[in-house]
């Protein structure tokens, strides 16, 4: 086969292996062609061929070294033939790259080389958001939200769907009116068939966190975003109390803060603000929210009067809102409420559309949620409201058009949100109470209101936001509020109760940090100070560190306060961290209270000992005189400390919360008494026998303190 065919036989193939091999033999090479042809026409021609003249290549140079360029000149070029200028390098030559050449007969794929194709792994949050701005172009372009929901639901990806929120108001905010209202009126017909309410929440909060960077691009940007949060709320997609709680979490110089400010101040505490709001953006082609519920509750009304289930079925289907059918069921059921006589046939009316499949299941599940939600207010105008309701759901649910699921989401849900609202007014209550408290320094006023708000499972809660407002005022507030504490914890808190207030607060360490300074050191004290004032033990601060994550800011401040309290003179220092306010005057008003019980003991005068308990000013500490009195009565032998503690009870100075405390407080040191006075459980027993025929003692006294009398009758 000719060599021009562009491969080689296997006899040129053997030939070239011998020249290879043989290349620093003596015998001569043969001459490379100057155009570039096969190899195989290289090596057919086995003669040497040399200059014009006939004459060899001379000057010490072998021949098989001499090669001509492309240009005809004679050059040396390098051993074996390889390289030199203008030359075509030697046989075989592999330094350089290969070239494979695909339109090559005997092309193979095998000998490509090998390549390491890099592939990026995709994020589903990436393609979401990617997908997600398709679909809200083109609700933009075709106003259907009926196609919108469609393809949001399968998207898939129901976790990401608070970004939807923040992709769709965040590209209605920046063009016309018209692609606003398209938005809300969006967001409504979603709500809760495609996008959860917390999902709804959790939007808005991404779209106030993001607020300050919206406002770069848009320069009335918190005006219109205030806009879209109060038209949330008018359209009950979002709760009232959402602002509030949103206000807690977004610093206040933020921008996010100012359009909460702004929805609430200008918009939602306008007159008529709803029906503004939803004219607000004026011009769209959409019927707005308001009209709307005016046409169903039109229509429900002429049911009622006709009684023609088939037209006003009709009429539903015409309305064509099949996203806003939860208004009809929840108008449906407000007017049952309301006319009595009609119940029958809107239960009527609202089966038959479910069974036609005109009111999804999900849809009349909507309808009934947000009647449970209104309920409370909905009692103002029927009281028996929450009792129909309940009368109702049992039979929409025997029939069939009302899934049973609904009765126990809407008991979960009822419950979360009563216990919700019921934290909240706890919250603003006590916060006038401890304002109230700093004002006054009335003790006992402040034990009696958190007593008539019976709530005592909030204690906590109650720590934890008295000691948070204390921070952040003076050293008397401080002061009072370590005061308080043992207060409190005589009276009415358990030590678990105060144990997890601080925990609470140090769970909330590094945000307190952020607006008080010194929030770590204050902590430490306040904690040092409970355990010098026997409200915690040592032990507690073991349990309060073990609720806490390890390494955390909470962790460093308990074991601050460890320190203090184990470092020179700690108590003293301790009662005067604040600078020697009330919580030094315990230890003064120990000592004031032996002299006046010495006082009277030796023949003092009854109505001067009450004077002196009265300009203690410590009504908290009043146990401290019965303690001490009955502790005194069994010294001295003298039961004339009786007489004391009667007029005390009588005129109210001891209270029977102190007076139980008192009596509690010397049985539990009986052992140690007994040391010193033989004869102290037999006194004791004797004191409380007198003590609960005379009432000064609470009921529950009498059970614990008969563990003792045992124990003393035996001695």
């Amino acid at each position: 086969m000719a060599s021009g065919e562009g491969f080689l036989t296997d006899e040129q193939r053997e030939m070239l292996k011998i020249a290879s091999q043989n290349v620093e033999t003596a015998l001569p090479s043969p001459r490379l062609s100057s155009s570039p042809k096969s190899p195989t026409s290289l090596l057919s021609d086995h003669q040497l061929k040399v200059p014009a003249g006939g004459k060899a290549p001379t000057g010490g140079i072998a021949v098989r070294h001499v090669r001509r360029s492309h240009s005809g000149k004679s050059i040396r070029v390098k051993k074996d033939g390889a390289g030199g200028k203008g030359t075509w390098g030697k046989l075989l030559d592999t330094d350089g790259e290969s070239h494979i050449d695909r339109n090559d007969p005997n092309y193979d794929s095998g000998e490509e080389p090998y390549q390491l194709v890099g592939s990026t792994i995709s994020d589903p949050l990436d393609e979401y958001k990617k997908a997600v701005v398709s679909i809200i172009e083109e609700y933009f372009s075709t106003s259907d939200v009926e196609v919108a929901a469609s393809d949001l639901k399968d998207l898939g990806s129901s976790e990401y769907h608070p970004y939807f929120i923040k992709r769709l108001v965040s590209m209605a905010m920046d063009r016309h009116d018209k692609e606003k209202e398209m938005a809300s009126v969006l967001l409504s017909s979603l709500y809760a068939d495609v996008i959860s309410p917390p999902q709804i929440r959790d939007g808005f909060v991404m779209l106030l966190e993001s607020a300050d960077d919206l406002a770069v691009d848009i320069l009335d940007a918190v005006d219109i975003l205030a806009l879209f949060v109060s038209r949330a709320v008018v359209d009950e997609i979002l709760p009232p109390a959402f602002i509030a709680r949103a206000k807690k979490t977004l610093p206040e110089s933020s921008k996010g803060y100012q359009v909460l400010q702004t929805a609430e101040k200008s918009y939602l505490s306008a007159p008529h603000h709803a029906e503004l709001l939803e004219r607000r953006w004026g011009g769209s082609t959409h019927v707005t929210v308001e009209e709307m519920k005016k046409k169903i509750a039109d229509l429900l009304r002429e049911y009622v009067e006709s009684g023609d289930t088939f037209e006003a079925c009709r009429c539903i289907r015409e309305l064509g809102v099949s996203f806003f059918h939860h208004e009809v069921v929840k108008r449906a059921l407000v007017l049952a409420m309301e006319i009595r006589t009609a119940e029958p046939f809107l239960l009527k009316l609202l089966k038959e559309a479910a069974e036609e499949g005109l009111i999804s299941s999900s849809q009349m599940v909507k309808g009934f949620a947000r009647l449970a939600e209104s309920l409370d207010d909905l009692a103002l105008d029927i009281p028996s409201a929450k009792t129909l309701f309940q009368s109702i759901v049992p039979k929409a649910i025997s029939q069939g058009w009302l899934d049973a699921s609904f009765m126990k989401s809407s008991c979960t849900d009822g419950e979360a949100q009563n216990e919700d609202k019921k934290l909240d007014r706890y919250k603003k209550e006590i916060v006038t109470i401890i304002h109230e408290y700093f004002l006054s320094d009335d003790i006992p006023e402040l034990i009696r209101s958190l007593e008539d708000l019976g709530l005592p499972e909030y204690n906590p809660i109650f720590l934890k936001k008295l000691i948070t407002l204390a921070m952040d005022r003076k050293n008397r507030e401080k002061e009072m509020a370590s005061v308080l504490l043992s207060a409190l914890h005589i009276e009415i808190f358990s030590t678990e109760d105060i144990a997890n207030g601080f925990v609470m607060l140090l769970e909330s360490a590094e945000d307190t940090a952020l607006d008080i300074l010194d929030a770590s050191n204050e902590l430490a004290l306040f904690l040092a100070r409970a355990v010098i004032d026997d409200v915690l033990v040592p032990l507690n601060l073991e349990e309060i560190t073990s609720k806490l994550p390890p390494n955390c800011s909470g962790s460093v401040t308990v074991r601050m306060a460890r320190s203090l309290i184990t470092a020179r003179h700690a108590g003293e220092r301790l009662l005067r961290c604040w600078g020697g306010g009330t919580g030094w005057a315990v230890e003064d008003a120990k000592d004031k209270i032996m002299k006046l019980l010495e006082e009277y003991e030796s023949g003092g005068v009854v109505a001067e000992a009450c004077q002196c308990i009265r300009d203690l000013v410590m009504p908290f500490f009043n146990h401290e005189v019965v303690k001490k009195a009955l502790v005194m009565a069994m010294e001295k032998k003298n039961d004339r400390m009786l007489d004391l503690l009667q007029v005390c009870f009588n005129e109210g100075l001891i209270t029977i919360n102190q007076m139980t405390k008192g009596f509690t407080r010397v049985k539990d040191g009986l052992d140690d008494l007994a040391l010193d006075f033989p004869n102290a459980k037999d006194k004791f027993s004797f004191y409380t026998e007198y003590a609960q025929k005379k009432g000064w003692l609470l009921p529950s006294f009498g059970s614990s303190a008969t563990e003792a009398l045992p124990t003393a009758a035996a001695s």
